[in-house]
């Protein structure tokens, strides 16, 4: 496959997100990489001393037509001096918020699953599919790998106990 069509898959995909989210309720922002793009939403909090991004980071390998989305929310906690905590959180996060106002006159909400449909849509669309991140494929493996050791130690005690 061509770099020329590998490009303007990569593209088509881009511009595809950005017009499925023109009307989205949440406002986002975006950012190109060299392997495919960031869609990034400011979350709103309950605290006025918190601040809360959330980055879904895609991606894409358009010979394939495959994408790996990975979220990143990143959290401040602010004080009355410098930030106080600073924390960053990757892998798939599904969460919901909402926030407003004092005044109760501005409402906002948030939700992370919808920028996962919105992007998992699009790529239904144009034929991509996906492929869980590296960290997630191995926590399964580790998870499947361990419960079999854990049944067999479990067998073997019995037989070695049993009456």
């Amino acid at each position: 496959m061509s770099g020329e069509h590998r490009t303007g898959g990569t593209d088509a995909f881009y511009v595809r997100v950005q017009a499925a989210v023109a009307d989205a309720p949440t406002p986002y922002r975006w950012q190109r990489r060299e392997r495919g793009f960031d869609m990034i939403a400011d979350v709103p909090t309950t605290g006025r001393h918190t601040t809360q991004v959330h980055t879904y980071r895609v991606d894409l390998d358009p010979g394939e037509l495959t994408f790996v989305m990975t979220d990143i929310v990143r959290t401040e906690t602010h004080g009355p001096g410098p930030v106080r905590a600073r924390s960053v959180e990757t892998g798939r996060s599904r969460y919901w918020v909402t926030g407003g106002s004092v005044d109760g006159a501005e409402r906002q909400s948030f939700s992370s699953t919808a920028g996962h449909r919105l992007i998992r849509g699009v790529a239904g669309e144009l034929g991509w599919r996906e492929i869980k991140p590296t960290g997630q494929q191995a926590a399964k493996v580790f998870g499947i790998v361990g419960g079999v050791i854990a049944l067999g130690t479990l067998i073997a005690l019995a037989v070695v106990f049993w009456p």
